[in-house]
């Protein structure tokens, strides 16, 4: 039944999709190599979270340069507004500019050579998520909407997010802090769409997925506190250690024999242990850091309370104490249904009939989420994997390889512009 109430809805909004100006492929083909020479600019030029300064600098002089209203959130975004000739709705673009403590390795002739401090160490700067293109796009769409202003529907609200990868510290900072400072409320956003390259997916096609497309995030934090004694005599004491190694794996029994996956996927993983500080030597303490993450929010509550009782129990049948901190960092992204089905026509036209693809969940998570909160979203994604690399040799996002093909980012521009159009039409 779903699926033809999806496809009904599809050949509804298909036949009654707004068309673009008559120069519009004409505005596209002139932005390209803008698109790809700023991509590569920002590239080489990659600052990391709440730490944009430049980068959000640059982009708000351009978006001046182009008569679009500025403003400044979320420390170092930048929030565009470009109101349209014609009567319309409110739609916002979102493209994240942050990149990641990551050292380059390619040889490229844009490769980042940058380097900042980040907790208290030096390291190199990378965009190694592809937020350089996602700039790039979202600069290409403003410049192209800016260029046809008296035949725009409505009024566009470009989002340029800080700290998508997350905030340093206790700062606050990304999508949440956007939404606190109501980028979505003055003006009242409508519908927000937002686009994700992937450097493993075939170049120029778009993967879309209803309802739940990417998972929550939650990072966890386990203290153990036993009693400290001599290697020689672990009788006296109270491993935390110990402690430690059985509530790791216990906890992968909630995976696998408390949750009933069949619903959506449930992963947990700890990442990191820290305790002792001899070979000889007991420790006193044990610190677990992990993250959690879920495909469904009543499932996401669950687990938070079975991991909490799960490492109580455990802690206490050792003569342990322990303490449990769980930070949401992101919500499952859900994209709209309706939003989603009413779109795939623009999607279509803007990649080509046959390079548009239903996709499975993905476990990663986005900040992305948030807007959704406050308005219906979809945020899909834009394949740009090199023709001449596998889907399996493709380097990983957030690695020091990782790499994109950058000749199809027109199609991520002529998507964001064929969204705006065809979602002013559908509101009429």
């Amino acid at each position: 039944m779903k699926r033809i109430l999806t496809l009904s809805l599809f050949l509804t909004t298909a036949a009654s999709a707004q068309n673009l100006p008559a120069n519009y492929d004409q505005l596209i083909k002139d932005e390209t190599p803008k698109v790809v020479e700023w991509r590569r600019y920002f590239h080489q030029n990659p600052e990391l979270s709440n730490r944009e300064v430049k980068t959000g600098k640059k982009i708000e002089e351009y978006l001046k340069q182009l008569g679009i209203e500025t403003k400044r959130s979320a420390l170092t975004g930048v929030v565009g507004i470009l109101k349209g000739g014609k009567p319309g709705p409110v739609v916002a673009l979102r493209a994240d500019i942050d990149g990641l403590p990551v050292t380059e390795r390619n040889a490229l002739a844009f490769k980042s050579n940058a380097t900042a401090e980040y907790n208290g160490q030096t390291v190199g700067v990378m965009h190694a998520c592809g937020h350089d293109s996602h700039i790039a796009m979202l600069l290409g769409t403003a410049e192209v909407l800016s260029k046809m202003k008296n035949d725009l529907p409505g009024t566009v609200v470009f989002l340029f997010q800080p700290a998508e990868e997350g905030p340093p510290g206790t700062e606050e900072g990304g999508a949440p802090l956007m939404v606190k400072e109501g980028v979505l409320d003055n003006p009242k956003v409508d519908a927000v769409f937002g686009m994700h390259i992937e450097a493993g997916l075939d170049l120029g096609k778009i993967y879309y997925k209803p309802e739940a497309f990417m998972a929550s995030s939650d990072w966890f934090t386990i203290k153990i506190k036993g009693r400290q004694s001599h290697g020689a005599a672990p009788w006296k004491s109270i491993d935390p250690i110990v402690v430690s190694t059985s509530i790791i794996q216990n906890l992968q029994t909630i995976v696998s024999r408390q949750m009933d996956i069949t619903k959506a996927p449930v992963i947990i993983t700890v990442g990191k242990i820290s305790s002792g500080v001899r070979p000889n030597i007991i420790p006193e303490e044990a610190v677990m850091e992990g993250t959690i993450r879920t495909l469904d929010s009543k499932m996401q509550t669950e687990v938070h309370e079975r991991i909490r009782n799960m490492v109580k129990n455990i802690s206490e049948a050792y003569g342990a104490t322990a303490e449990v901190s769980i930070y949401t960092k992101t919500l499952v992204t859900y994209n709209d249904p309706k939003l989603v089905a009413q779109s795939l026509p623009s999607l279509q036209k803007a990649a080509g009939e046959n390079n548009v693809r239903l996709h499975h969940w993905d476990t990663g998570a986005e900040d992305f989420s948030f807007y959704g909160t406050k308005a219906p979203s979809f945020f899909f994604y834009l394949g740009a994997r090199d023709p001449k690399v596998t889907e399996e040799n493709a380097p990983a996002h957030h690695t020091p390889d990782f790499y994109i093909d950058d000749s199809k980012l027109d199609v991520g521009v002529k998507t964001f512009c064929q969204l705006v159009f065809d979602y002013a039409k559908s509101k009429k």
